[in-house]
């Protein structure tokens, strides 16, 4: 998997996420695959439990299918999956 600014269109159900940082401290480390999305908020299938995680006070790892684990800051990705799509990045390189 090549990995661009494009990585904010992906779909992310289906893939496991670490919880790397965050504003609450429980979340820190916190991993599992994600099982839902909402605007605001993942929700991650940990321990047989589902635990929603909100996108924006929270930093993820995401592991793709292929291996590929990559580093998200949550901010980037509040909004509603569908509306990802049309989310643009503007470069800063």
């Amino acid at each position: 998997m090549k990995v661009t600014p494009d990585i904010i269109r992906y779909e992310f159900i289906g893939t496991e996420g670490v919880v790397t940082q965050s504003q609450h401290q429980d979340y820190v480390g916190l991993k599992g695959q994600v099982i839902g999305e909402t605007k605001n908020t993942f929700t991650f299938q940990s321990e047989g439990k589902a635990k929603r995680i909100i996108k924006e006070s929270a930093i993820f790892n995401f592991k793709f299918n292929d291996g590929t684990i990559v580093e998200v800051d949550g901010n980037l990705l509040v909004g509603r999956p569908e509306d990802r799509l049309k989310k643009t990045l503007k470069r800063l390189w």
